[in-house]
């Protein structure tokens, strides 16, 4: 079995369930799963997690994402994308300096209403299910950062720009907001996801090389190892006669380990074994002064 993460490039017109579908056809295997959905006219970095990397899916999705925008002013449609219905079109008057003045105001925390097209559950129904119905049901807003917004290009109608987000955050509807503070709408025209946390558009390999890849025998090229994401948490070796404790997922002394060394409550420690086998990631515990497992990855033999 294959166990690692992959920086894939997700082409437009594929969900992120087809990218996974298609992956396990690549590699042979069941257990793939991505770490965040893209929609399907959205193109640029979608990390995915094999074997027992798949551990990984939920702790990846907390991270920022970049990306760049296409936002085409004029024009509102039911889903905030190009791809929906059209509701309005308006003319558009604005100058370049009151876009980047609008731009500019969205910068920090502010609170973003989901739109109707998304997989958000209320009262146990997926949002896009209703709206597909033809319903439309009251979403509450919610608290998204964004962190940098640039202007990259200002052709009226249409505005590029980059967005580091928080995540959660939906750049159409950000692009809907824009439109909606410069009074004639707007809609998001083209997406591309350039980061994904440390996963990054230079490091994506497209399915088709992919497949290349693996007839030349040369997965692991494009193959990143799970413990990469933890690079800034201490590691940890636990010694020989005590590996059987981390082996089966069990809290141990700090004394069990080759480096003896206790960090602060609840700080995140890489732990190994002897032969450098990643297991997991463990915790100290300084009421019960030990090391106590958050997530194994160890890959049995």
């Amino acid at each position: 079995m294959i166990n690692g993460i992959m920086t894939i490039f997700k082409e437009e017109g594929f969900t992120s369930h087809d990218v996974v579908a298609k992956m396990r056809g690549i590699c042979g295997q069941k257990k793939i799963g991505h770490t965040g959905t893209l929609d399907p006219m959205a193109t640029g970095v979608l990390p995915v997690c094999l074997g027992s990397a798949t551990k990984l899916c939920d702790m990846l999705t907390d991270r920022d994402k970049e990306y760049v925008a296409e936002l085409l002013l004029g024009v509102e449609t039911d889903t905030q994308d190009r791809t929906g219905k059209i509701l309005a079109q308006r003319p558009v008057t604005v100058t370049e300096a009151e876009v980047r003045q609008a731009a500019a105001s969205f910068q920090g925390e502010y609170q973003q209403i989901p739109p109707m097209y998304s997989a958000l559950k209320v009262n146990g129904k997926k949002l896009y299910e209703l709206a597909r119905a033809g319903k439309e049901v009251e979403r509450k807003s919610r608290p998204v950062t964004v962190y940098e917004l640039e202007i990259l290009e200002c052709a009226l109608p249409a505005v590029r720009f980059r967005v580091v987000c928080s995540k959660g955050t939906y750049v159409r509807t950000l692009c809907a907001d824009l439109g909606q503070i410069l009074g004639c709408g707007g809609t998001m025209n083209s997406l591309q996801r350039t980061r994904a946390g440390e996963f990054r558009l230079e490091d994506a390999c497209r399915l088709g090389d992919l497949q290349l890849l693996r007839d030349e025998g040369r997965l692991t090229e494009v193959l990143r190892p799970v413990d990469s994401v933890f690079q800034d948490c201490p590691l940890l070796h636990i010694r020989p006669e005590h590996s059987r404790l981390a082996d089966n997922g069990n809290a141990f002394a700090w004394e069990y380990t080759t480096e003896m060394q206790r960090y602060p409550e609840g700080k995140w420690v890489r732990v190994y074994r002897n032969d450098d086998r990643f297991i997991g990631i463990y915790a100290w515990d300084r009421d019960r002064k030990r090391y106590q497992p958050v997530k194994m990855f160890l890959e049995k033999e």
